[in-house]
């Protein structure tokens, strides 16, 4: 029996040889800490706090604003400094709580306790995930608490953990289930009482063989629980490609995964979901991989969420050349920096900092109507049809065109010979879309 993957994808160059091999460090920050009041998909934040408060490791900093929204949690102990816009990876500035660090990491009542998560009912689950300020750790950022609450229990069927790491040059969920398999495990069987129906599947690239026989070992006496190896094959994590993969089971964009008995949850995810139940610790941290052949030395860091990127560089040693293109994240879906001087959030998965930037060095051409971007399209739509409707601002055909269906991946702008900068079009067309609903 084959690996199981999807249809089109692309193999880009991995990179992950640069830290794949690094354990985990605990990177404690030094400057001051920036809380941006929306890290997550949905309404931002509201401030707990105000200027001259006192606050301390585990405190609600933020309240959700809707029922998409989440809570802000501070990492650290010290004085609320300020409540301004700060600027955020996207070049955004974000309302944001910033909080001077007093270095001493004095927590709420009751932090870090252990606690049963078999004495707890689901309600008390969801509850604890939402307080917890928990939400997809995989870069979407949408609130776990309400992805954990579909409409019916009973059709959920998969509880997909998302191990697969396609992204180039990440290595940090690979990382956590080499050092922290049991948490991940553990983490899947809190969520699997969610839902009694539902049989646990974690799903890992076959580049990955070491996660692959660590888990399979683990979950060889649990019954409900699977590992399954994945084809190598960019964008074999994203939502629909892994449920895809998994199940056979098709969404599109108008579709939860839920509605096909899927939820799907990243590595890192599953295991802040145990440690808020199981150690009564909220997501104050992220494991982020600095990466790419302008650092010093690449590193997989456990870093408090606040903590400035800048501080990440020093701790790998700086750059050994100026790098021509900083990214946050990897280089297929992640987004360039021009300012170094931004806060890791929840959404922060990555820092790839490379010699060359290799979009710039070709200009786009005409388009020569090879099909290339057609093979590849994970979701199965006309990219060169799509981009005329693009490039003539035509939101009516690009809409006929199933162009909602990208899930702006980068496959056709990565295969494309005439280096048209596809994604970039395809993203902006979605959002005028979305804006233009929104209006209606």
């Amino acid at each position: 029996m084959g690996l199981a993957t999807f249809k089109g994808g692309i193999h880009p160059f991995e990179g992950k040889k640069l830290s794949e091999s690094t354990p985990v460090t605990v990177l404690q920050p030094k400057g001051e800490m920036v809380f941006p009041l929306s890290q997550h998909i949905g309404a931002p934040a509201k401030p707990l706090v105000a200027k001259g408060d006192q606050v301390l490791v585990g405190q609600k900093i933020g309240e959700p604003a809707g029922f998409i929204s989440a809570f802000i949690i501070s990492s650290v102990s010290g004085t609320v400094k300020a409540i301004e816009p700060r600027m955020v990876a996207d070049g955004s500035m974000v309302m944001s709580v910033i909080i001077e660090n007093d270095g001493e990491y004095r927590a709420v009542e009751g932090f870090g306790t252990d606690r049963d998560p078999g004495a707890l009912s689901k309600e008390e689950i969801r509850n604890i995930v939402k307080e917890a300020g928990i939400v997809g750790l995989g870069g979407a950022g949408f609130p776990t608490h309400v992805k954990l609450t579909p409409k019916d229990d009973s059709k959920i069927e998969y509880v997909i953990v998302n191990g697969a790491e396609c992204e180039p040059y990440l290595t940090s969920d690979y990382r956590m289930m080499l050092e922290e398999p049991e948490s991940l495990v553990a983490g899947l069987k809190i969520i699997l009482q969610l839902f009694d129906n539902a049989k646990g599947v974690i799903g890992i690239e076959n580049n990955k063989p070491e996660a692959i026989s660590k888990l399979s070992a683990l979950v060889k006496d649990e019954p409900r629980i699977t590992v399954c190896p994945l084809k190598t094959k960019y964008p074999q994590g994203g939502e629909r490609s892994l449920i895809y993969a998994v199940t056979g089971r098709k969404i599109n964009s108008s579709m939860l995964p839920a509605d096909v008995g899927c939820i799907v949850n990243n590595v890192d995810t599953v295991i802040s979901i145990y440690n808020a139940v199981a150690k009564t610790t909220p997501l104050i941290r992220r494991i982020i991989t600095v990466t790419g052949d302008a650092v010093t030395k690449p590193q997989n860091y456990s870093v408090r969420t606040g903590t400035s990127y800048t501080e990440l560089i020093e701790a790998s040693g700086g750059f050994k050349t100026e790098p021509e293109k900083v990214i946050s994240g990897g280089p297929m879906m992640g987004q360039a920096l021009f300012n170094m001087n931004i806060p890791v959030t929840k959404t922060s998965s990555a820092l790839t900092a490379m010699t060359k930037d290799e979009v710039a060095v070709h200009a786009p051409t005409a388009c020569i109507r090879c099909g290339r971007c057609i093979n590849v399209c994970p979701s199965n739509v006309i990219p060169q049809m799509m981009m005329e409707a693009a490039e003539h601002n035509d939101v009516e055909k690009f809409e006929k065109l199933d162009g909602m269906e990208c899930c702006e991946c980068g496959c056709c702008s990565y295969i494309c010979p005439a280096k048209r900068p596809m994604t970039q079009a395809f993203k902006e067309m979605r959002k005028t879309v979305l804006a233009n609903r929104k209006k209606a």
